[in-house]
């Protein structure tokens, strides 16, 4: 116990925690519906699109969260603006869009005259660094993400499981996947502070993932994910702590853990039971 309660004992490693618990819930809310609707390839995407708008921020000194916010919109009206106007396929023009905002922030960083020191930050993030307005920030997006999960649930339920259905029930599929894209963006914003823009999909995914081999009904995947990433933030903080570690790649790193563990058992559990049930029968 005391080896736990000294890693969170320096005011700093307090507000990690906090901050990287908070992203937490923002992309356990979100990722919920990413996983259930097979958008992880759009979620990567638009973890790695809001580095022009963050490295802009960088270089011009004004509020990487606004930045970042303008780039994730940019590119999820971008996403459905190509695969709707042309032949292209939604997960081709998601890639061509990947790759092309990826280039752009990495060119407008290099323009800053502590670039090695600003990619590191941008890519990979500070959760050591989170600061109290960091925090008040994050508090505000996930808010309003938490806020708009509970509003606009029956529509994601509706368009999760069928879009056609969901049009005849008059519940507009083409808003809730707009606004489902907002809410990734903003969770996505809330987060990259704590564990960085390449980081931020582990939490985005791993958790909800997870949570989904062990429940079934939504909002109790949506529980569990924060529950199962709420674990990975404390382990990844104390082992970071202890150990030297990097705090973001550390968390991410516990949450695909948890995966990976939890499938291991789901799979031991089933085949001692085969034999069980042969024998039975």
């Amino acid at each position: 116990m005391q080896f736990v309660l000294d890693a969170f004992e320096p005011s700093f490693m307090q507000r990690a925690l906090i901050g990287s618990l908070i992203a937490v819930v923002a992309t356990s809310l979100v990722g919920t519906w990413v996983v259930l609707r097979g958008l992880s390839f759009l979620g990567d995407a638009l973890a790695h699109g809001v580095i022009p708008g963050i490295a802009l921020a960088v270089l011009w000194g004004f509020n990487p969260l606004i930045g970042a916010l303008v780039a994730a919109l940019l590119m999820s009206g971008l996403v459905s603006v190509v695969s709707s106007r042309t032949v292209v396929r939604e997960d081709t023009a998601i890639g061509l869009l990947f790759v092309g905002m990826l280039s752009l922030g990495i060119v407008i960083v290099s323009q800053a005259q502590s670039f090695a020191t600003e990619v590191t930050a941008l890519l990979f993030g500070d959760v050591l660094g989170v600061t109290a307005g960091d925090i008040r920030n994050q508090l505000i997006a996930t808010i309003i993400v938490a806020l708009a999960s509970v509003v606009l649930y029956r529509p994601f339920l509706a368009l999760t499981f069928n879009r056609a259905k969901a049009q005849t029930l008059g519940m507009k599929p083409a808003f809730a996947q707009a606004a489902l894209l907002a809410m990734l963006a903003l969770s996505i914003v809330a987060s990259f502070q704590a564990i960085g823009t390449l980081l931020v999909f582990g939490l985005l995914v791993g958790p909800p993932a997870t949570a989904s081999l062990l429940v079934h009904r939504v909002p109790m995947i949506a529980l569990v994910s924060i529950l199962v990433g709420s674990a990975s933030v404390f382990a990844g903080l104390v082992v970071s702590f202890h150990y030297g570690t990097a705090g973001g790649a550390t968390i991410a790193g516990f949450s695909v853990l948890q995966f990976f563990v939890v499938l291991a058992g789901h799979e031991f559990v089933a085949a001692f039971r085969r034999p069980s049930e042969a024998l039975s029968a």
